[in-house]
């Protein structure tokens, strides 16, 4: 299904109610297609396709820093996988989202084809992190990660770089408010992971 996205303002987020839902092969061939664009684009549950506007340079800077300090534990903790903004993900309820960063257990990694890992792995992140980005509303970011912890995910990270504060999601608790905090410290399925915000706080 490809699709035309120029001539789209910057600011404008596009809903599409496909005619009949997309299959996952077909969501997939979709987003590759429009891989060219800058676009970020998820599928509801529903069926109706979310094309949002790129996060901009600033937040490109932030994501950078905060996939390679992930990147760098998980190849010295060795027990899962990372994945960045680029991965997508079919849940349980039928949605792929794309978190802007991700851990998968390798056990749990390891139960899924080759094909399966090639494409939007159906599987929920045992970890996510949603970083806002200056297009992105807070209560869309904030029904994101109940998304993501009702559908398996085991923490959560929400991080607001303008009023440096953050969410932290946990199965079956209200989420945690922090702020006034330079770091951040993994627990559960990333524990031992921590997380640098000082370059996060500030602009680049």
């Amino acid at each position: 299904m490809p699709m035309d996205l120029i001539g789209i303002a910057e600011e404008s987020t596009v809903r599409i109610e496909p005619d009949r839902p997309m299959s996952s092969e077909d969501f997939f061939d979709f987003c590759q297609a429009n891989s060219n664009s800058s676009w970020r684009i998820e599928r509801m549950a529903d069926g109706e396709i979310v094309i949002m506007p790129p996060a901009g340079d600033e937040s490109s800077h932030h994501n950078f820093g905060l996939a390679g300090q992930f990147y760098n534990w998980t190849k010295r903790d060795g027990r899962g996988k990372a994945f960045d903004s680029s991965a997508g993900f079919e849940l349980p309820n039928g949605a792929t989202l794309s978190p802007d960063a991700a851990w998968i257990s390798n056990t749990r990694w390891s139960t899924l084809t080759r094909k399966q890992q090639r494409a939007f792995a159906p599987i929920c992140p045992d970890f996510v992190v949603e970083l806002q980005s200056p297009s992105d509303s807070v209560p869309r970011l904030k029904r994101k990660m109940h998304e993501w912890i009702d559908n398996g995910a085991q923490l959560g990270w929400l991080i607001l770089p303008d009023s440096k504060a953050v969410y932290v999601y946990r199965p079956g608790q209200e989420p945690e408010y922090l702020t006034n905090i330079t770091r951040l410290v993994g627990e559960g399925p990333v524990d031992g992971f921590v997380l640098d915000l000082t370059e996060i706080w500030s602009a680049p």
